[in-house]
């Protein structure tokens, strides 16, 4: 009992066991299915994407606004000082630090995928101008900027706040279920919180396995541009085995050595992309364009953001805003699980302002950069690359990088920076589920994040070589409909949390004092059921309690009991 703790995390084992194998079951058996049906399945999900789109595309709109105006409002209100983890609570990170890793998990692949690619769709083909001319190109980045700015944000702001607010300063599980506590009391340790729970799970992985085969389709595309190996599903796999063993070095190394690091690097080189463009390419042009993007989504953001296409009756919202938003709300468990994990000691304001305005000037700066390049070269210059983006859009931005010098260098950064995101995403998406199917401990076994990291790696892998990469992305797509109605239920919940709140010893995180500590005996482990909740963490069975509570003064009482006892920090299993 006297081991480092650290050296037997390996031998630890924490699960949830109804949301663990259920989700692990719901995966697999989809990407079965999808493989062997994936024709009929193709064109189930098609429909069932189109069904929603038509028929809840107003709900996604109006859901999105709702959640904006509440975060504003919430930033600006007297909560804003509370901090989360308590008033003695000291953030885990820099704010470099943080600030990398918000970044790198709320947006990455998606923006270098779809930063040249976007812009140069909405400027041939948009209902609201003429294609190919200078109106086209400025409602083209409006558009854009709507899609990425402030809406999904704060989605992300208020998932992450939520899920940090009840975990840090309630003692409650880190885990989406916790947030319906003030609702729904002891029922969130029941079927309905288990549901939460395994929703979240599955559209978590499914969303970073979409996101990473996208990924992989770019950097083979690139490697393809710069050495002619050509492009299959084939050497797709090869990529996603070789990068899907830095995330496992990454999940090894933890989450300040492993995710934070390479944020850190993949922000760093991710800038020297941008200043090369930036200063190589039409300085002054972007710089005009920067200011009058932001001044321009401003000035139409009321009137972009509740636009429902009612009197021009097409579908052309259908394919875009309408997609974003279910897209961003299946992501979004995945994202403010994150967020919430590496935002401990931060308070509402500071996190509101941090994680909504940041990120959002950080990745309106980066569409500037590479969309108003790639339109200037359309206005211009040579042209050329709306016609590649609608050939292929995963080569968009390399040629884009053909207009400049050192071409070779730019597209091998792009490449370098890419399998970054790639190892991030695959990282965060990997710590979040399992600390959700580890039933909330913010600190899980390292060997369920390896599990869920590998699996990632296989699903992405099995949907490329079996063709249902779109069917299973139109199936994480369809989760939003339902997560936005949870989602309108946790602003609810956060609220009645937040009225009710009054200020307690607070809840630290490992490696803090009194944090949970895994403990782990060669001998005669057992299981531990708190609500379901099953620890392999083999404590001497005179010393395991018979029942370990979560929540409020319950874990409070317990945090003080063990400050009086020898040790009482150390005591495995305790929360």
């Amino acid at each position: 009992m006297g081991s480092d703790p650290e050296q037997t995390r390996w031998y630890s084992v924490d699960i949830h066991p109804w949301v663990f194998f259920t989700s692990a079951a719901v995966i697999i058996g989809s990407v079965v299915a999808a493989i062997v049906f994936q024709a009929s399945l193709g064109d189930v999900f098609a429909t069932i994407q189109s069904s929603i789109a038509t028929g809840a595309g107003w709900f996604f709109v109006m859901t999105m606004n709702v959640i904006l105006v509440f975060v504003l409002v919430l930033m600006v209100s007297r909560y804003g000082d509370i901090r989360l983890g308590g008033s003695d609570a000291k953030p885990e990170f820099s704010r470099a630090g943080w600030f990398a890793m918000l970044f790198s998990a709320g947006m990455g692949i998606g923006l270098l995928f779809y930063s040249v690619a976007e812009p140069m769709f909405h400027f041939v083909s948009s209902p609201l101008s003429e294609a190919g001319t200078a109106e086209a190109a400025r409602r083209a980045m409006d558009v854009t900027f709507l899609h990425w700015g402030l809406h999904p944000w704060a989605v992300y702001t208020m998932v992450g706040l939520a899920l940090a607010f009840f975990a840090f300063n309630k003692g409650l599980p880190l885990s989406i279920r916790s947030v319906f506590y003030p609702v729904l009391g002891e029922k969130i340790h029941g079927p309905i919180g288990n549901m939460v729970d395994i929703l979240a799970t599955v559209a978590t992985l499914f969303g970073v396995a979409t996101s990473l085969g996208l990924g992989v389709q770019q950097v083979n595309a690139g490697l393809d541009h710069l050495f002619g190996i050509g492009q299959s599903p084939a050497i797709q796999v090869m990529l996603i085995i070789g990068i899907t063993a830095l995330a496992t070095w990454s999940v090894m190394a933890g989450l300040s050595a492993g995710i934070r690091r390479l944020s850190e690097i993949n922000l760093v080189l991710a800038v020297v992309l941008c200043l090369f463009v930036l200063i190589v390419g039409p300085t002054l042009f972007i710089f005009n364009a920067f200011g009058e993007n932001l001044g321009h989504y401003l000035q139409y953001l009321p009137e972009l953001s509740t636009w429902n296409e009612t009197y021009e009756a097409s579908t052309w919202q259908n394919s875009w805003t309408v997609f974003y938003w279910g897209w961003w709300i299946a992501w979004s468990p995945f994202v403010g699980m994150f967020i919430a994990r590496v935002s401990y000691g931060r308070t509402i304001r500071e996190f509101i302002v941090s994680v909504l305005f940041v990120p959002t000037l950080i990745t309106f700066a980066w569409l500037t950069i590479f969309g108003n390049s790639a339109l200037h070269v359309e206005l211009l210059g040579a042209g050329g690359i709306a016609r590649v983006v609608q050939d292929n859009i995963p080569v968009a931005l390399f040629v884009l990088l053909e207009n400049f010098p050192l071409q070779q260098i730019t597209s091998m950064l792009t490449v370098v920076v890419i399998i970054l995101f790639f190892v991030t995403s695959s990282d965060s998406g990997s710590m979040v589920i399992d600390i959700i199917t580890a039933g909330g401990n913010p600190d899980p076994p390292m060997l369920q994040r390896l599990f869920w990291a590998l699996l990632e790696g296989a699903v992405a892998a099995a949907l490329l070589v079996g063709g249902g990469l779109v069917a299973l992305q139109t199936a994480a797509i369809t989760t939003g409909l339902p997560f936005a109605l949870v989602l309108l239920f946790m602003i609810y919940s956060l609220r009645k949390g937040l009225a009710g709140y009054t200020e307690g010893p607070g809840f630290s995180l490992p490696p803090y004092e009194h944090g949970h500590v895994f403990r782990t005996v060669g001998s005669h482990p057992e299981p531990e059921m708190v609500h379901g909740h099953v620890s392999w963490i083999g404590r001497p069975r005179t010393a395991r309690p018979s029942r370990v509570h979560h929540r409020g003064q319950r874990a409070s009482e317990e945090k003080s009991k063990s400050r009086k006892r020898p040790g009482g920090g150390e005591k495995g299993g305790e929360r």
